[in-house]
């Protein structure tokens, strides 16, 4: 039997923060507690004085690039980088190569999940204008959600035929989760831009061609049609302040039908930050305004926006280095999530309760995963500590993701994550990494 106790940690759970002890025994959270002596002789214990205690984060939005893209990434290095960030547990997209569009193809990422992910794990299906048949077979206890493309997809992962568009809104007993941009507007924005640049458009003008305007008519849209249909739709990556209108905080999460999710970067960056990082910055939807970007945390802050996501997506720094119109969007962010909202508390964004609703509670509400998301007696021992005044910077010495860089490269950060459970297991500690044990598919109470 494995055991951890650890001790005069300031745990943040449900809203609270208060001193207790927490005993593991194996993978599950035994006891809470003022005070707690070890009860074996070899259990494992870790004084927390000075630091907090969280639950592990759920990032519900990671691009982890296997199969097909692992010059990128693959499961083992992003989930090697999650944990070091304190992410216990993620929920992968579909546009692989090949695509999560059927059970085989699921089931052969699960496979590889289950040799390969440090973390938690768990695959979104693909939603695409022909599949409704393979949707309709799907599990609803071992799949989190149906992931639907309104724009910027790869493949044939653009669903923008409107009739199987309702039919899936119709039919699908799963969350429905959206990327939402309207390809016509980006169309006709970006031919007006390379008419006059060709190519090299200047990144500046990203935000300009991916703008407010696509990004609230397609999400309107799929608001509208849930709305007709009765479907349970999340929102990915708002970037407008306008979007946040779309959305409300007058219920319980448990019991809403339409939710949102913001990701680090619009939350961290805007578009006056596209001359010093360049393509770095350069995401889909894009890094929009300092207002959008105030609006985005004025209503993560009251509760119309549900989580906080990263959207890890690597790409190699030589794919980055392409022109406007041949440099992918999407950048790596599982290492640096936790530590990168900890700057807004420091900045008087956001107070510590509320991160951990939103990157650990709220995730594992909305998508009814057992056992997780919660410091909880009974539930799966994945926990995080961190100190709020221990400042390091990034470098490339300390850049876990497989494509060797960061947005955040000579940033300095206030705080540190000390150590990642999984599963009872101490899987991090002060920047070490033990990867022998597992992570475990995820479940989900359906």
């Amino acid at each position: 039997m494995n055991s951890i106790l650890i001790k005069n940690g300031r745990i943040i759970n449900e809203g609270k923060i208060y001193q207790s002890d927490i005993y593991i025994e194996d993978e599950i959270i035994k006891e809470i507690s003022p005070s707690i002596s070890p009860k074996l002789s070899d259990t494992i214990t870790i004084d927390a004085e000075g630091n907090y205690v969280i639950p592990g984060l759920i990032d519900d939005q990671v691009h982890f690039r296997e199969p097909g893209l692992t010059h990128k990434g693959d499961i083992y290095t992003e989930s090697r980088a999650a944990v070091a960030g304190g992410v216990t547990s993620f929920l992968e997209m579909p546009n692989t190569i090949p695509q999560t569009i059927t059970k085989d193809k699921l089931k052969e990422k699960f496979t590889i999940a289950s040799k390969k992910s440090i973390a938690n794990y768990s695959f979104m299906f693909g939603g695409t204008n022909d599949n409704i048949n393979e949707i309709l077979k799907l599990d609803l206890k071992e799949v989190p959600a149906l992931k639907i493309f309104l724009g910027s997809s790869t493949g044939n992962m653009l669903v923008d035929n409107l009739e199987s568009l309702e039919e899936i809104f119709l039919k699908c007993n799963l969350p429905i989760a959206v990327h939402c941009e309207d390809e016509n507007t980006i169309r006709a924005n970006l031919k007006l831009y390379t008419d006059i640049y060709g190519k090299k458009i200047p990144i500046k003008f990203h935000s300009k061609i991916r703008n407010e305007e696509a990004c609230y008519i397609s999400s309107s849209m799929a608001i509208d049609l849930a709305k007709k249909t009765g479907a349970r739709l999340h929102v990915f990556h708002l970037s407008t302040k306008k979007e946040t209108d779309l959305f409300s905080n007058s219920i319980d999460l448990k019991d809403k039908k339409i939710t949102a999710e913001v990701c680090i970067h619009h939350l961290t960056f805007s578009e006056d930050d596209y001359e010093k990082y360049g393509s770095r910055i350069k995401w889909n939807p894009s890094i929009k305004s300092l207002v959008d970007q105030d609006g985005l945390w004025k209503a993560l802050n009251d509760d119309r926006i549900d989580i906080i996501a990263t959207d890890h997506a690597p790409h190699t720094y030589e794919e980055k280095s392409n022109d406007y119109v041949n440099c992918p969007s999407g950048g790596p962010l599982v290492q640096h999530s936790l530590v990168a909202m900890l700057e807004g508390y420091h900045n008087n964004k956001i107070k510590l309760e509320k991160i951990v609703q939103k990157m650990c509670h709220n995730p594992a509400i909305l998508y009814e995963i057992e056992k997780r998301g919660f410091i909880k007696e009974g539930y799966y021992a994945d926990i995080v500590i961190f100190n709020l005044n221990n400042p390091w910077t990034v470098n490339k010495d300390n850049i876990l993701y497989k494509c060797g860089w960061s947005p955040f490269e000579g940033n300095t950060f206030k705080s540190r994550i000390s150590h990642t459970i999984v599963n009872g297991n101490i899987v991090y500690n002060n920047d070490k990494i033990f990867d022998k044990k597992l992570g475990k598919k995820l479940t989900f109470d359906r």
